[in-house]
């Protein structure tokens, strides 16, 4: 165990930066990284104002953060795809390889993965950490260490993408404009979908969105999502609808806006249980999926952000240095509705 500056929880609502004891040896198959750029990420914040995310209870001072990217500084035995100076961006969720889901290749599901920044597991928001090198990931050079970071929330959105098994020109809708609601807009359009609609009352979100090409946005306020999505598909309804709000209040007519036979996935999660219409879902054969976290996204991920295709700067709001970091959590809890992502960066 090695002493080391971190980003604190102590305990709900009280943060703190000082040393805690960390570990920082380098086996085999692992790589020792110096941490460039974080990602405040909404569980993160959540911790921190609720010291709880369903049966994950915060017991005991834990790290934060979970969005990574930096550079490889040391190299454990047997790893041959990263060296010494790689740049580099983490997964942040390590499964028991011998487990009957990571076996079935569903290794996100793991019962007994470790997450970053998931009680009782520290998180990155720290100088150094140290990571199995099967899980770390090399940048290309025209991927920078912030979007790095960016690309663990992204895998959100490729997950999701990957669950609603587009067909190139579908339309889909997006309910919820947050930083998850945006990924998944972006994976879809790369994904083949032809537009994507998304929905949210906060227009300064709706207008970062908008910023992307194929992305049609809808202020629930003052419009009606149903009748945006009639007129576009002449009544038919969309392929796929991604529900990204986490709001109960979004299973209220949610059927109505996925046409016969399409799919919804299930990205936002509910604080309380909801109600939809089984029958109308019968009637019409919709597929329902859910997503959690993601599995064997990071490398595509990373390869549409280096071909260009998926360009995630516009959604860094602004960046902290790692002596703010406070500063950081609690412009985030704030909520302004102009803020997608807020980073951290660490060798400052």
């Amino acid at each position: 165990m090695t002493l080391q500056r971190a980003l604190v929880l102590e305990k709900q609502h009280e943060l703190s930066l000082r040393d805690i004891d960390l570990p920082l040896d380098v086996g085999p198959g692992q790589v020792k990284i110096k941490l460039h750029t974080v990602g405040v990420c909404g569980s993160d914040v959540h911790y921190y104002t609720h010291g709880h995310i369903g049966p994950f209870v915060v017991k005991a001072p834990m790290v934060l953060g979970h969005e990574a990217a930096g550079t490889v500084v040391e190299v454990g035995a047997g790893v041959s795809h990263l060296k010494v100076g790689d740049r580099v961006c983490m997964e942040p969720g390590v499964p028991d390889p011998n487990s009957r889901a990571a076996r079935l290749g569903m290794y996100n599901i793991d019962p007994a993965v470790t997450f970053w920044a998931t009680p009782p597991i520290h998180g990155v928001l720290t100088p150094f950490v140290v990571h199995p090198a099967n899980y770390t990931y090399k940048l290309p050079d025209n991927v920078s260490f912030a979007e790095g970071a960016m690309v663990e929330p992204f895998a959100v959105g490729m997950q999701a993408a990957t669950k609603a098994g587009i067909t190139p020109g579908d339309t889909a809708v997006v309910m919820g404009a947050g930083p998850i609601g945006t990924m998944v807009a972006l994976a879809a359009l790369a994904s083949g979908c032809s537009r994507v609609i998304i929905s949210d009352l906060a227009q300064p979100k709706l207008d970062i969105a908008a910023q992307y090409q194929g992305i049609i946005p809808v202020n629930i306020k003052t419009a009606k999502l149903l009748d945006e999505v009639n007129r576009l598909t002449d009544g038919w309804g969309a392929d796929v609808v991604f529900e990204c709000s986490g709001s109960p209040r979004a299973w209220q007519g949610i059927v109505d806006v996925v046409r016969p036979g399409g799919k919804i996935v299930v990205v936002g999660l509910p604080v309380e249980q909801v109600n939809f219409d089984i029958a109308s879902l019968s009637i019409k054969e919709v597929t329902i999926s859910s997503v959690f976290r993601y599995a064997h996204q990071y490398d595509r991920a990373i390869a549409l952000m280096g071909s260009g295709r998926v360009d995630l700067k516009p959604l860094i709001s602004e960046t902290f240095t790692f002596a703010d970091s406070i500063k950081a959590f609690d412009r985030a809890v704030e909520a302004r509705p102009t803020d997608v992502k807020l980073q951290i960066r660490m060798d400052e």
